[in-house]
């Protein structure tokens, strides 16, 4: 395994008397594809959001144990969520496209944080949707609405935004899974590309998704870590009977 980009380190979560996960302890590689799976309702999401603390959004959330992100515990009270959330971006089930035009949607993340020179901000925008695989199919429509794309687009559209801020980690929860298979494709082809650069972190119910996009597996269950390890263990010869039991779909 390469070096830890993330160390979770017996994190525990409640939302007010509920707990929701239970002493999680993981290491996420850097510059590998680490995807959570397991039935829904079962943690999985709501882990994800505790690595940018999103979950902070919350009322009532309660967290103990750590989560260190290049050996720092993010939940120092030190630390700066904005600085964090610009480290760690995310990418969201539903593409949430600003009703801005698509120049616009990608320049928002530097502008907010001071960039405002235009030739700067033309290289980063136009980076950022090549990164995404959507240049050529946006390039002579950048200043009309983002409204207007298609859901695929949308969505490979929002992960340029996510990255025109260079993040370091990138959080997708189910960035697919209202897509067409054809856009499915798209998306997964990029995350492909976009591990030579970036920590990916994405959250499926589509396992075959996983199996395919993937390095690492985690297989949550009532929001406890049941089985972690590479993919191709994970999906062939699991430790755990639970992991196989959901893996074949006798469950889940």
């Amino acid at each position: 395994m390469k070096q830890p980009k993330i160390q979770i380190r017996d994190l525990t979560l409640f939302y007010g008397e509920k707990m929701a996960l239970n002493s999680i302890s993981m290491e996420i590689p850097e510059k590998e594809v680490t995807a959570f799976i397991g039935p829904s309702g079962c943690g999985k999401s709501t882990f994800l959001r505790t690595l940018n603390r999103m979950n902070d959004l919350i009322p009532n959330v309660r967290i103990t144990g750590e989560v260190l992100v290049d050996s720092l515990n993010i939940y120092d009270k030190q630390i700066d969520v904005v600085n964090l959330r610009k480290k760690v971006g995310m990418v969201f089930q539903k593409s949430n496209p600003f009703t801005k035009s698509i120049y616009e949607n990608v320049a928002y993340g530097p502008k907010i944080n001071g960039i405002h020179d235009r030739k700067k901000l033309e290289v980063i925008v136009e980076t950022s949707l090549q990164k995404a695989f959507i240049w050529e199919e946006v390039k002579d429509r950048l200043h009309d609405s983002a409204m207007g794309l298609s859901g695929g687009q949308q969505q490979r559209m929002c992960i340029a935004r996510a990255l025109a801020v260079n993040p370091e980690i990138i959080l997708m929860d189910e960035p697919a899974s209202a897509l067409d298979p054809i856009s499915t494709a798209k998306i997964e082809e990029l995350i492909f590309e976009l591990k030579k650069n970036y920590t990916i972190v994405i959250v499926t119910h589509n396992m075959q998704q996983a199996a395919r996009v993937s390095d690492l597996t985690a297989f949550f269950y009532l929001g406890e870590l049941v089985e972690y390890g590479k993919t191709r263990k994970i999906f062939t010869t699991p430790d755990k009977k639970q992991t196989e039991d959901y893996i074949t779909g006798r469950f889940g």
